[in-house]
């Protein structure tokens, strides 16, 4: 099902191969192409081109957290360290190891990232060049002509 509705996107789209295959790779029910699930996250979008994650990750340390966007994707990792605090008699707080990994579309730039109040902030924002903003196209008029269009206006 998903197949089709891929191929008739792709009849009125230019440039949008990876989608249809991450689609594709959803269908097929790929272990990697799940979606992780602990520790819990939001993703806000606060306007057009203002983003936020937000991961819970109460019992971890800035220090157990690294967070690393390479090209389209951000990942976000958290490795606990030793507690040796004492024998828990409940452990009611999970702090096990995960990765969160996101894609991001190629004009989305990372921030900021911070820890409040038990959650990991990260803000991102959408940042359209110049060359992507909706521009008039001249019927008939050379590239130069319809740069320079744009430049003027």
């Amino acid at each position: 099902m998903a197949y089709a509705f891929g191929r008739n996107l792709l009849l009125s789209s230019v440039g949008f191969e990876r989608l249809i295959d991450a689609f594709q790779q959803l269908e097929t029910g790929d272990p990697a192409s799940r979606a992780q699930t602990y520790p819990p996250y939001n993703i806000v979008k606060h306007n057009e081109n203002d983003y936020m994650i937000e991961v819970a990750v109460a019992g971890f340390q800035q220090d157990d957290i690294e967070i690393t966007a390479e090209g389209n994707k951000l990942s976000i990792i958290g490795k606990v360290k030793a507690n040796a605090q004492g024998e828990y008699l409940h452990k009611g707080i999970a702090t096990r190891d995960f990765t969160h990994q996101f894609t991001l579309a190629e004009t989305v730039v990372v921030r900021s990232a911070d820890m409040v109040n038990g959650l990991l902030v990260i803000r991102l924002e959408n940042v359209i060049p110049d060359e992507k903003l909706p521009r008039k196209i001249l019927i008939g008029g050379t590239a130069k002509t319809v740069v320079e269009d744009r430049l003027a206006a």
